[in-house]
């Protein structure tokens, strides 16, 4: 491939002279003799730094977005947003041979996708995945770091799909490769927006610029597929200028609405109104918030042009997805399940939808997240205390900060209550503790970890895979 080639679409701000390249890298250390190193700032590293080094070790070229006056030097305006556009070309775009469904917003985003995908397949696509618990080339799973990858990995897998004969790819376009331009030179055919409440704000400054990560999807796609319930949905509706198709489960003005919801354990029945089309569906995932999902799912796919009866059909067949109000196999007179709420809203829609079925006590055990936005860890223990019968407050992922102290922050919110509580700081320990402590027909709900199988500490991540902790502890087999 030439440069010339692989600059395809990207602006360059001075003369390039043409060569042959052989590789492409935004890590110096990585720069073999004839690739094209981009030099990206980072938050702690920025690697127009290292521009001189790759050149050093070889680089046919290395792309800045400030002139270092480097010999071989390509000036772009923007270099992450460059590098996603360099990636597709180094690849061959394969995004543009694949029918894109994103999905972006606080909420959802992984149960969406996987409905996407079970829509899909029941409609005889071939279809891959890109997620937060996985990633999917058809019925291929492959380890996930991030929820939306590197542009290097993220075309490296569209390119695998298509070598397997995909069709489509649905993928969580999260707010931080938004920001990123992860997903810069991709186009969607649908793009859907769940709802925007507190989190990531250790990272973004404020709502206003999470909501404009957020918005940014939205000038990437022939359709928006708008959650008309939330407030931050109304406004993206009246700022989009695509294509827009809402959904609601209490608004008839949205052109697809739930009516006549009914709950239960096992999950969700509604009607879904579609135009003059009204068909019932029966969904294993309990909840509003599971119906909201299903409504953006189905809406999605519609857009991309599968018929409202393999949509139902679809949905009536879904197994359900891993961590999100997971019912695990304990044979107990207690019921335990797991989710990854991780935010006071999330915490919020789980804990309603328990109380909607649970026939005794709701007990929720929960932590907060080290090393991210300390603001809402009393947000999320006030609602825990709110909507639980007791609580027990315990680590998630502390990281590198003090697991004492990151209880202590969420404690005023547990404290405005009358709800009795226990702390329990090792994570292990406090499962232990409530499995002991259970009684009969009580919802144990563990919250935070959800599909992880791993909890991240000072020293290191370590293996801990709440489904196996649990039956271990309850002296049953470990699933397979």
């Amino acid at each position: 491939m030439t440069l010339t080639r692989l600059l395809e679409g990207v602006i360059c701000h001075n003369q390039i002279q043409d060569c042959e390249i052989t590789g492409l890298t935004s890590d110096s250390r990585q720069v073999e003799e004839g690739s094209v190193f981009v030099a990206i700032p980072g938050l702690k590293i920025d690697g127009h730094d290292h521009a001189r080094d790759a050149l050093d070790r070889g680089a046919a070229a290395v792309v800045v977005e400030r002139d270092l006056s480097l010999p071989r030097q390509v000036l772009v305006s923007h270099a992450r947003e460059a590098y996603g556009v360099i990636c597709g070309n180094f690849f061959g775009n394969p995004s543009r041979k694949l029918k894109l469904l994103g999905v972006t917003g606080t909420n959802g985003k992984t149960t969406i996708t996987y409905l996407m995908k079970q829509i899909l397949e029941c409609a005889g696509k071939r279809v891959g995945l890109i997620g937060t618990i996985h990633n999917e080339i058809a019925d291929m799973a492959l380890p996930a770091k991030h929820t939306t990858p590197d542009p290097m990995q993220l075309h490296a897998m569209f390119a695998r799909m298509v070598e397997a004969g995909c069709e489509y790819a649905v993928m969580e376009v999260s707010s931080h490769a938004l920001d990123q331009h992860r997903v810069a030179g991709c186009h969607f055919v649908t793009a859907a927006f769940t709802n925007l409440t507190q989190d990531h704000l250790d990272y973004h400054p404020d709502m206003e610029s999470y909501f404009k990560a957020k918005s940014r999807l939205f000038g990437m796609c022939d359709a928006a597929v708008i959650n008309y319930d939330d407030a931050y949905g109304q406004r993206l509706l009246e700022e989009t200028g695509c294509r827009k198709l809402t959904y609601s489960c209490k608004n008839d003005s949205a052109d697809y609405i739930a009516h006549d919801t009914r709950f239960s354990a096992k999950g969700s029945r509604f009607a879904l109104l579609a135009g003059e089309q009204l068909v019932r569906v029966d969904f294993c995932m309990p909840g509003m918030f599971s119906v909201s999902n299903a409504l953006a799912a189905a809406v999605s796919c519609l857009a991309a042009g599968i018929p409202l009866e393999t949509v139902v059909q679809g949905l009536s067949q879904c197994t359900g997805v891993v961590g999100r109000i997971e019912v695990l196999p304990t044979g107990t007179p207690y019921t335990v399940i797991r989710d990854y709420a991780h935010s006071p809203d999330g915490l919020k829609n789980v804990l309603e939808t328990v109380r909607g079925f649970a026939p005794a006590r709701v007990v929720t055990l929960f932590g907060c997240a080290g090393n991210r936005d300390r603001s809402k860890r009393p947000l999320m223990a006030d609602i825990v205390a709110q909507l639980s019968d007791f609580v027990i407050l315990t680590s998630d992922n502390p990281r590198d900060e003090s697991p004492v102290r990151i209880t202590e922050d969420a404690l005023p919110g547990l404290k405005k209550h009358k709800t009795p509580y226990k702390v329990i700081v090792n994570r292990y320990e406090a499962i232990s503790w409530a499995l002991k402590n259970a009684r009969d027909d009580d919802i144990l709900v563990l919250a935070g970890k959800g599909h992880e199988d791993y909890q991240v500490l000072d020293y290191g991540t370590i293996y801990f895979d709440e489904k196996e902790i649990v039956l271990k502890l309850l002296g049953k087999e470990s699933p397979e």
